[in-house]
């Protein structure tokens, strides 16, 4: 699983431009699924039989990006954000294009580093003039930045692993279902980093029973950070709240019981800043019992996120036991 991890976050696919991570991930789940669509927004829609209620599992498929806003005369790149970027993790940073284009971000002299914003950086792909930037690249066009994951031990290293660790989970549960107690729809969604947009789309047409989304989520394990029960390698994250879903207790509840019953170490999220797919699922048509299973991440939104991959292996573990278990 560790190489299904590592090939998925070094597939480009930020919001809106999703089309290379959504073949790989059909790729590698079309041997599993009893069917699998793709709805008008670009989300996969995988099911897999059951007798029981429609449980809805998503995750999101795009990362956050780049946009390109204008180029100046000497080829140089200014740029927008595609979902929540800090621009003090983008100071000498890679970026990389959908064409395989390079550039480096720069940043304008400033008197003090405090006052830096976005719009006071540029990309710099190496040219002499706007006539030869736009040979590489257009107005309009994305960017990630340049992808190298790195596996230490139990630790994963990559950008982007919010949230394809997410949709690398869903496609290992796909692998290992035998038995679904439930009438399954794995969806691996678009557009989450700019407003959980595809999980909107796609929940309003499964129509789910219920539905628990899969996601990354910060920790307070680290100096001086900000003070929140969750660490890297004491289990997965079943969420109580965050600033878009007070979690039903109901799915909160069977994702603990799945827990318990198999032995699983888990721990229980409460994210004051920040949401995932849940936050658009459980309003969609007249409500839908949510909840979420959250992978705990060091240095979210960055070049260099790190998760423990014990706690991917025991969200495995707990997601097939809530599908199949008794």
């Amino acid at each position: 699983m560790k190489v299904l991890i590592k090939e998925m976050t070094e597939v480009f696919g930020p919001s809106g431009s999703e089309e290379k991570i959504r073949r790989k991930i059909i790729d590698e789940i079309k041997p599993y699924a009893d069917s699998i669509t793709v709805d008008r927004l670009g989300n996969i829609i995988a099911s897999k039989a059951g007798p029981g209620k429609r449980l809805m599992l998503a995750a999101h498929l795009d990362e956050i990006g780049i946009i390109i806003t204008n180029i100046d005369e000497k080829g140089f790149l200014r740029f927008s954000n595609i979902g929540g970027i800090s621009p003090f993790t983008l100071i000498g940073q890679r970026v990389v294009f959908a064409n395989g284009t390079l550039g480096v971000i720069g940043m304008e002299k400033m008197d003090d580093i405090k006052n830096l914003k976005i719009n006071k950086m540029f990309i710099d792909i190496g040219v002499k003039s706007k006539e030869d930037a736009f040979k590489r690249v257009n107005i309009g066009d994305t960017g990630v930045y340049d992808k190298e994951c790195s596996i230490i031990g139990d630790h994963i290293i990559s950008n982007s692993l919010d949230d394809r660790v997410g949709c690398a989970i869903l496609i290992e549960v796909l692998k290992r279902l035998k038995n679904p107690n439930y009438n399954l729809f794995v969806v691996f969604t678009v557009q989450e980093e700019v407003g959980l947009r595809g999980a909107k789309t796609s929940a309003y047409g499964v129509k789910p029973d219920f539905a628990i989304a899969v996601d990354v989520t910060d920790t307070g394990d680290t100096p001086e950070s900000e003070k929140m029960a969750v660490e890297l390698g004491k289990g997965p994250a079943i969420k109580v709240k965050d600033s878009s879903v007070i979690c039903h207790p109901e799915v909160k509840k069977a994702l603990i019981d799945a827990a318990k019953r198999k032995s699983i170490p888990f721990q229980l999220e409460v994210l004051e800043k920040g949401g995932t797919d849940t936050g658009a699922i459980h309003l969609t048509r007249s409500g839908v019992p949510s909840g979420a299973l959250s992978i705990p991440t060091r240095y979210m939104h960055t070049p260099t996120e790190m998760v423990n991959f014990n706690d991917i292996v025991q969200s495995v573990e707990l997601l097939i036991e809530l599908i199949e278990g008794k």
